[in-house]
């Protein structure tokens, strides 16, 4: 006969027992905790934690989970929003993911969230929980989940590191991903010295539901149910996103290297669609997810947004693992897992689906009218908190801010003596070096591993400029979301840098006949514990606040990611902004292939000397140093209200975004996407290289029927957008010509461009 896990285990500590046992040493600073927070949680409790609640704080006070140091920056978001752009917002931040009004009775939710750390240990099921986890943020709103996009950042490509990541990364995202059935239709992968020993994995999810059916995570009404639904609980993942998250890989070494999550996503979709069948049948008052924290997160938010306490059962919870002691299912991040709360007279029609569905569900305890959150142990207690404590009575820092001391250098570094091509040979062999380069040459080795058009909605997806799907089978209403970000821009001014990574994303949205709505966020970051980092981690909020302030969009969640950095080396300081849009008819989108012969090419904005932080500056010079572009948000706002309408009056047919590379790269990928050539030529007294390779913000080059060029160029003009006619498409060309200094056949071009990753990887 086998003995029963309590006789192979030592006691459970109680809350009796704490205290009888006041002076009990505890391995606080071995859970991330500060000597200062762990007396603070003796104050709170007026007795030492059990074991069980310092397991709990831990993870609830964890710079993953409590955001606390910075909720003091993050704030802005909700001060600066526009009165106007907040009519649109159905929830806002606080809940797992914004809610905004999208029209006809509709509603959209959508967030993005880095799952970093872990991919770096298990770079497959790292990224594939990462989906996993935002797509159970998008349905524990109420909505169906219906797309999903990735922001990926790597070490140079030809690091021995990279090859070990990347494709475990991109496989973990395809895989579960397309195990869902959702499309993935957008995303970035970039590369940069930066990035080795800790890449970036930024997932976000969109999801649908009626505006009237939101769902939130709360626990009300005194004897209502608490249920776990979904898969057991293992030790997989025990304090893996929480205590992982707050401690660089150096410093932290092995102790913090717990097992990363394992995804299982045929059991997610199992879930998602049980929980749509609940959430049909309104039998849940409050729902949440378990992700970072597990049960400690799930139970501790529920009851601390609720107007009671809660009382839970834990041995009753189901287990894959049964040594498994309170501490490690409390911390267990095992995944596909769900709590509701449910009232007695729903409970049975809860349970009845849950069944229906094969998704094993257990009564762990109820809510009760009381203020606490107590936990037993086969009768025994083990937490007695106020779960206000757990979720909103963290410590807040305000931490040390200080310009980097190489900040001014940095900027000083203007690049102005980089050698730069004189002749169309030169321009030529730049103009091919660069679109061989691996951030702007041919991804489809990495997206042709997502099904980008499954469920059948999908109307624009990689590598166009923002994806799009439509709301409903039937409709024509649809969303276009776009992620963007650039550290090289946020390391010369964080502040700026933000900015235009919200600019490009916003004109990539506008590109496709898009109006934009709502922002999402992930700020990663290196220490908090650096005043350095701190500095650009505050710049680039304000920055980004200000932005959304000006453009009129609000920013609805998303998510923080500090200490990523090895050893005492940050990445580059890493926004990764999300935009959402909405179009009234699918049918009128704006592609950026050009298309149809003789059809006009024109560049809207202003192209000046920029280069500071530029593609060109990196490939071709391994260089960094001077000032980003210029941001001039109110030219972005007359950008895509010019692109929009032309878009919606038919007055073009293509359109791209103008961003890393420049005019040139966005001309080539143009013609490849639509395998056609175009005669390019230069205006009168223009320097070739910077009208071709220049960076400046506020850009987009668009393809207009002769037909409609004096009615578009009219509009440019009354609206104050300038407007250059620079070419025209030649469907007999087959090649990109810029007239009189060089000429790329599509052949050598799109050979140099699907190089790097088919030498790399196949």
């Amino acid at each position: 006969m086998g003995h029963s896990r309590q006789a192979d285990r030592p006691p459970v500590d109680t809350v009796k027992q704490a205290k009888k046992s006041p002076d009990v040493a505890q391995p606080f600073r071995e859970l991330g905790l500060a000597e200062d927070e762990y007396a603070r949680i003796l104050g709170i409790l007026g007795r030492r934690p059990t074991s069980s609640e310092l397991a709990m704080y831990s993870v609830m006070w964890s710079e993953h989970c409590s955001y606390k140091s910075s909720k003091v920056h993050l704030r802005q978001f909700g001060e600066k929003v526009p009165a106007e752009a907040a009519k649109i917002l159905l929830v806002g931040m606080g809940e797992n993911a914004g809610v905004v009004d999208v029209g006809d009775g509709w509603a959209v939710t959508f967030k993005i969230e880095s799952h970093n750390h872990p991919s770096y240990v298990e770079p497959h099921q790292g990224a594939a929980t990462g989906v996993g986890g935002i797509v159970r943020d998008i349905l524990t709103m109420g909505a169906r989940p219906v797309a999903v996009m990735d922001a990926l950042r790597f070490g140079p490509l030809e690091a021995p590191d990279t090859a070990r990541v990347l494709p475990g990364i991109v496989s973990g995202v395809g895989g579960y991903g397309n195990c869902l059935g959702l499309p993935n239709i957008g995303g970035e992968v970039v590369f940069d010295p930066s990035y080795l020993g800790n890449p970036l994995v930024n997932a976000l999810c969109v999801g649908v539901l009626r505006a009237d059916a939101i769902k939130l995570a709360k626990a009300e009404g005194p004897g209502s149910k608490v249920v776990l639904f979904g898969a057991r609980t293992g030790g997989d993942g025990i304090g893996g996103a929480s205590v992982l998250a707050s401690a660089s890989f150096e410093t932290a070494g092995k102790t913090k290297r717990p097992a990363v999550q394992v995804g299982d996503p045929f059991a997610e979709k199992v879930l998602i669609e049980c929980c749509l069948e609940i959430f049909a049948a309104d039998l849940v008052t409050g729902i949440q997810d378990l992700g970072a924290a597990g049960l400690s997160c799930a139970t501790t938010e529920l009851a601390a947004a609720g107007s009671g306490g809660m009382e839970i059962d834990l041995d009753r919870a189901p287990l894959r693992d049964e040594t498994l002691v309170p501490e490690e299912i409390l911390m267990s991040e095992s995944q596909e897992r769900m709590m509701a709360v449910v009232t007695p007279a729903n409970l049975a029609a809860f349970m009845a689906i849950c069944a229906k569905w094969d998704v094993t569900a257990t009564v762990l305890g109820e809510v009760t009218d009381g203020d606490r959150l107590i936990m037993r142990w086969h009768g025994e207690k083990i937490v007695d908190v106020p779960p206000r404590s757990l979720a909103h009575d963290g410590p807040v820092y305000e931490r040390p801010l200080s310009r980097p001391y190489d900040q001014d250098a940095l900027n000083g570094e203007h690049g102005n003596g980089l050698p730069r091509p004189k002749d169309g040979d030169r321009l030529r062999s730049t103009a091919l070096r660069l679109i061989g380069s691996p951030n702007l040459a041919d991804k489809s080795w990495v997206t042709d591993q997502y099904d980008r058009y499954v469920l059948g909605n999908t109307v624009l997806a990689q590598p166009e400029d923002a994806g799009m799907i439509r709301v409903t089978d039937e409709g024509t209403l649809g969303l276009a979301l776009s992620v963007d970000g650039n550290g090289r821009y946020t390391r010369l001014d964080p502040y700026a840098g933000a900015q235009l990574a919200l600019a490009e994303a916003y004109r990539n949205v506008a590109s496709t006949g898009a109006r934009p709505l709502a922002v999402t966020n992930c700020l990663n970051f290196g220490s908090p514990e650096d005043p350095a980092v701190m500095w650009q981690f505050a710049e680039a909020v304000r920055g980004l606040a200000d932005g959304c302030r000006e453009l009129g969009v609000p920013v609805t969640g998303g998510n923080v990611s500090f200490y990523n950095q090895t050893g005492k080396t940050p990445i580059l300081p890493t926004p990764v902004i999300g935009v959402l849009g909405v179009i009234d008819d699918v049918n009128r989108r704006t592609p950026m292939a050009f298309q149809n012969d003789g059809h006009q090419l024109y560049l809207l904005g202003d192209t000046a000397d920029e280069f500071g932080g530029s593609e060109w500056a990196h490939v071709m010079h391994g260089f960094l140093g001077g000032h980003p572009p210029k941001v001039d948000l109110a030219r972005e706002k007359l950008l895509a209200d010019i692109l929009i309408n032309a878009s919606r009056d038919g007055l073009i047919d293509s359109a791209h975004d103008l961003s890393d590379g420049g005019l040139f790269i966005a001309l080539a990928e143009s013609c490849l996407r639509g395998d056609v050539g175009a005669r390019i030529v230069l205006p009168e007294g223009v320097d070739p290289f910077v009208f071709l390779f220049s960076e400046s913000a506020g850009r987009a080059v668009v393809a207009v029927p002769r037909t409609e060029e004096v009615r578009f160029t009219d509009m440019c003009t009354a609206r104050g957008l300038p407007a250059a006619r620079i070419g025209v498409i030649d469907l007999l060309e087959n090649s990109l010509d810029v007239q009189g200094q060089f000429r790329i056949p599509l052949r050598e071009l799109r050979a140099a461009w699907t190089e790097p990753f088919r030498a790399r990887f196949d």
